[in-house]
């Protein structure tokens, strides 16, 4: 009966040791530009909707103009959010959109994740 219990447990630590090196791979194959908490939120965002202005995601997300313009344009220049400048009247009005290449990257990131979270449980 020891024996048994010993295989068993080595069976355990083995599986255990497998779903270990399975998430450090998930974790290390995430899309690190989306990972970042303020552009996943800007991500995510657009993802629900057809566009939303700077002060839209400005306040959605609650950072500030300078942050926000950092992190949009990092996506920008990946190309996975696209930004139109226009003026409502005299007004000045910058509105964001997801790209395609922006919901294919969202929609890895998220596959990587649901299998992080599947490896780990």
């Amino acid at each position: 009966m020891a024996r048994s219990n010993a295989v068993r447990h080595t069976a355990t630590s083995s599986s255990a040791a497998s779903a270990a090196r399975g998430a450090a791979r998930a974790a290390a194959e995430l899309d690190r530009l989306i990972h970042e908490r303020v552009r996943l939120g800007i991500v995510s965002a657009l993802a629900g909707v057809d566009r939303l202005s700077f002060n839209e995601l400005k306040a959605l997300l609650k950072v500030s103009d300078g942050n926000l313009s950092v992190h949009a344009r990092k996506l920008e220049d990946a190309e996975y959010v696209a930004c139109s400048k226009s003026f409502d009247g005299r007004v000045p009005k910058t509105e964001y959109r997801l790209t395609g290449a922006g919901r294919r990257a969202l929609e890895r990131y998220l596959d990587h994740m649901e299998a992080l979270i599947h490896a780990t449980r």
